[in-house]
């Protein structure tokens, strides 16, 4: 959200409420719901867990982490959610759509016992609210370029040269919702479960006067859960059963609690105190469980890197050469980082794209294994690149700086990283800064860092959700990286949905131009080292979109 948003690098724990990029957890008072003495007295279904990073922002239309997309994804839903076995099901949508014979014209019908939790209905025009929001300059929104090339006239929006009111989405009455296509999407189902899809109410979201979404009392649900007890900064939200949800009686939690815990050793200590019920490990705290029935391993499609700032506060940075991102994308050891410092069953990534994600569509192989591996570590070639790239801009030594989150597990990332760095560079100075996930976001944003260790989950199965990220005009970029090769190849991979397999290969040439020119350095795809109560059941892990769904989820058999 996961994927295609910013993952919180190390994020510690696992969660069962809000997880894409950390964990949740919460108090472990006794709950239950009646009582002493209740004859057939119920015991609450409360699930307690720990986020590794805060909520930077619960707007739907302008959020841009993992930790809000999984929060988002539990308290509201689109025309489509992801069900427990990663398979598309109806959310707000009543029906299958009417699809055109050309592809380009989906009608939907919007359920009529779907209501906001103002007791409003939800309607079709909550959706084209949203998404000309989203299509709007004005709202700035970073991951506009989702809707951009898909819905019709979203391009020329989003350039000013056509008014919000002319996007292709309309409600010809309160539960008919027509869209548009700019051209066939072969994901397009898929792109409707994400964040920047989802419905906001006009009315609501024009009443709040700017405040909208900026903490748990400004806000509509519509989804499985509300959010509560959140203030806009604090380290601690609860989600509480939607009674007014269309499917309410589906879900059987009736409360997740969740505690922003940054330090790993913490949350264990908390977990075997039985005050959390699942936390994420890495790190040598992964072996202190082995063989603990309660520790599992789950693999994602998440990969990170580190993105190489080019120009900063107006100036270009040393990074702008070649051959000197050349040298830093070559000088660490991967797998070392994975075995010594991860320790989750991550693995070492040579490139973007993440194993598993995706086919190709003639073979049916795998990408990554047919892509290959484009950047690995070589400690003797990157001294080499090192060299000319000094040699170059006529110094011979540099100082860089590397920004990462401030939990316990990126802290060590970034120690591993710097001695890896300076120990095969010679003349390299790497000067650390750990913040807050939200800091790095806005440091992100702001281009405010050299060298960033970042990440990035898939909103949808397909190569381009990863490629496009590093387009000269995509609002992810945020690192200088402009290749005009790379980009007209992205532009037809969007584009082309005539010749799959064209498609197919004009991805796989711009993630080997990425990797040639060292856009970025890749360092590992992500999987999780998993704590879980056994009694624990059915949270639903996603490997595109958002991490996790509650859904469905339930505490069974707990004593």
């Amino acid at each position: 959200m996961k994927k295609n948003k910013l993952l919180s690098t190390f994020g510690l724990t696992l969660t069962s409420a809000l997880l894409l990029s950390a964990c949740g957890g919460g108090d472990s008072a006794d709950n239950t719901d009646s009582g002493e003495g209740s004859e057939g007295a119920q015991e609450e279904q409360v699930l307690n867990i720990v986020e590794g990073a805060e909520i930077p922002t619960m707007d739907s239309t302008l959020t841009t982490d993992a930790v809000s997309f999984n929060v988002l994804n539990n308290v509201n839903e689109g025309l489509y959610r992801q069900g427990p076995d990663n398979d598309l099901v109806l959310g707000m949508a009543a029906e299958e759509p009417e699809v055109s014979d050309d592809g380009l014209t989906y009608t939907f019908k919007i359920r009529e016992d779907a209501t906001w939790s103002n007791g409003e209905p939800v309607t079709a025009n909550d959706f084209v609210f949203s998404w000309k929001r989203l299509a709007d300059p004005a709202t700035a929104a970073e991951y506009a370029y989702m809707i951009d090339g898909v819905v019709k006239n979203a391009t020329a929006i989003l350039a000013g040269e056509m008014e919000p009111s002319e996007l292709g989405v309309s409600a010809t009455d309160d539960t008919t919702l027509v869209v548009e296509l700019e051209k066939p999407v072969p994901y397009f189902e898929s792109l409707l479960t994400l964040a920047m899809y989802l419905p906001q109410n006009e009315a609501y979201v024009t009443e709040q006067e700017g405040k909208y979404a900026t903490n748990s009392d400004t806000m509509l649900y519509n989804g499985p859960f509300e959010l509560t007890d959140w203030d806009g900064t604090g380290l601690n939200w609860s989600l509480v059963k939607n009674e007014e949800y269309w499917d309410a009686e589906t879900v059987q939690l009736d409360r997740i609690d969740v505690d922003v815990v940054k330090e790993t050793s913490t949350a264990l200590n908390l977990y075997d105190a039985g005050d959390i019920d699942r936390m994420r490990l890495s790190g040598d705290y992964v072996q202190t469980k082995q063989g603990d029935p309660e520790l599992l391993e789950e693999p994602t499609s998440s990969v990170f890197y580190f993105k190489l700032n080019q120009a900063r506060n107006g100036e270009d940075t040393p990074l702008a050469n070649e051959n000197i991102r050349k040298a830093i994308a070559m000088s660490f050891d991967k797998q070392g980082f994975a075995d010594t410092v991860l320790q989750n069953g991550s693995v070492p990534a040579n490139g973007l794209v993440p194993a598993r994600l995706a086919a190709d569509p003639e073979s049916g192989e795998d990408f990554r294994e047919q892509s290959g591996d484009l950047l690995s570590f070589d400690a003797d070639q990157a001294a080499d690149y090192w060299e000319a790239g000094l040699e170059e801009l006529g110094v011979d030594s540099l100082t860089l700086e590397m920004l990462g989150d401030d939990s316990e597990n990126s802290k060590k990332s970034l120690e591993f990283m710097q001695a890896q760095l300076e120990s095969n560079l010679p003349g390299l100075s790497i000067e650390l800064r750990n913040v807050p996930f939200k800091v790095r976001l806005d440091a992100d944003t702001n281009r405010d860092y050299d060298i960033q260790f970042a990440g990035w989950g898939a909103d949808y199965a397909d190569p381009i959700n990863f490629l496009e990220l590093f387009h000269t005009d995509n609002g992810n970029n945020k690192s200088g990286y402009s290749n005009e090769e790379y980009d007209a190849l992205i532009e037809s991979a969007r584009s082309n949905v005539d010749d799959l397999e064209a498609r197919w290969q004009d991805m796989l040439k711009a993630e080997e131009i990425l990797m040639d020119t060292a856009g970025i350095a890749p360092v590992y795809q992500r999987a999780y080292a998993v704590l879980e109560k056994p009694y624990v059941k059915d949270i639903a892990a996603h490997l595109t979109g958002a991490d996790y769904s509650y859904k469905w989820a339930h505490i069974e058999g707990k004593e």
